[in-house]
């Protein structure tokens, strides 16, 4: 299976499907390699994790598969100096980089020869992104979880405005995609790929706890809300958590008092602890798209038959 983009062509793979690089579901190497065995994208949520499980993550992804694989790296993460000097070491392919700026990492990935994706959330932060030359970008809209754009802009515009503003760069859409509609959506919208985060979530090699994955497939399109505004906004599931920092916003509590309790609640409950009502349930609003776990391979090969059958469907243009 084959769809050429500009997209694969910089990245080396078959399929302009990338797997998003997700705290504890992807933070390992299961995910990744299966991804990447298929096909797509494969990424190391570097996010949470301690060096010596991310050298390890790495070289099992290396010895399982010869295919390209990334490296998610958030550059506000405690001690990410020290995991840059390992991913150089290492030549990771393909970075992935998000919230922070280009320039922090760029000279030293650029003379490896590594490929340099950067995750943006509007046009001015692609502008930048591009201006310091990086290799193409990630544009995340408000359907997305974990964290979307602060202005919420949809991703059918936002990834368009991107598109328009950075001509010939790479692009791949983010937020909102579970299937080959969404994928033949981004291509339509002029983007290169197509990023799957919540679908990989519903996977059988993502980390996550059952209680996770559970929470994820009973998920309607409108179960997912947007807390930590003024914080660090996040979108997840509505459980406890959700429903008491959203009283909070709403009344207008004190910034300390909201910051505390959104502290209080993590990603690591839900997603290792299996504390799916006080935890961060981060996740998409296609989770309620989402209906079953399965290997992810299996999701990489119904995502390319899902593309097809969406471009048979489509009508042609009658010249009459």
């Amino acid at each position: 299976m084959r769809i050429d983009t500009p997209l694969t062509r910089l990245l080396g793979t078959e399929l302009p499907i990338v797997q998003a690089g997700m705290s504890w579901a992807s933070s390992g190497s299961a995910l990744p390699l299966a991804v990447s065995r298929a096909g797509g994208l494969g990424v190391i949520a570097a996010g949470p994790m301690r060096l010596p499980d991310l050298e390890r993550a790495i070289d099992e992804v290396e010895a399982g598969t010869d295919r390209p694989y990334a490296v998610n790296l958030p550059l506000y993460r405690k001690g990410v100096e020290e995991v840059i000097d390992l991913l150089c070491e290492r030549r990771v392919p393909v970075l992935i980089a998000s919230q922070g700026g280009p320039k922090r990492y760029l000279p030293r990935f650029k003379d490896l020869g590594t490929t340099c994706l950067h995750v943006v959330a509007g046009e001015e932060h692609a502008a930048k992104a591009v201006g310091a030359g990086v290799d193409g970008l990630v544009v995340v809209g408000a359907e997305a979880g974990g964290h979307p754009p602060a202005a919420l802009v949809s991703t059918l515009v936002m990834v368009r405005s991107v598109v328009k503003s950075a001509p010939g760069v790479p692009i791949v859409a983010s937020g909102g995609f579970a299937d080959g509609a969404g994928l033949a959506a981004a291509l339509s919208l002029g983007a290169d790929g197509a990023q799957f985060g919540t679908r990989f979530l519903a996977s059988v090699e993502s980390n996550l706890h059952p209680a996770y994955k559970e929470a994820v497939l009973a998920a309607g399109v409108g179960d997912t809300r947007t807390v930590g505004h003024q914080i660090g906004m996040i979108r997840l599931l509505a459980n406890e958590f959700a429903d008491r920092m959203g009283e909070l916003e709403r009344t207008g509590a004190e910034l300390d008092l909201r910051r505390a309790v959104f502290a209080a609640s993590t990603l690591r409950m839900a997603a290792f602890e299996g504390d799916v009502a006080r935890g961060k349930v981060e996740a998409g609003q296609s989770a309620g798209l989402v209906t079953e776990i399965l290997p992810a391979a299996e999701i990489v090969g119904e995502l390319v038959a899902e593309y097809a059958a969406t471009l048979d469907r489509l009508p042609p243009v009658d010249p009459s």
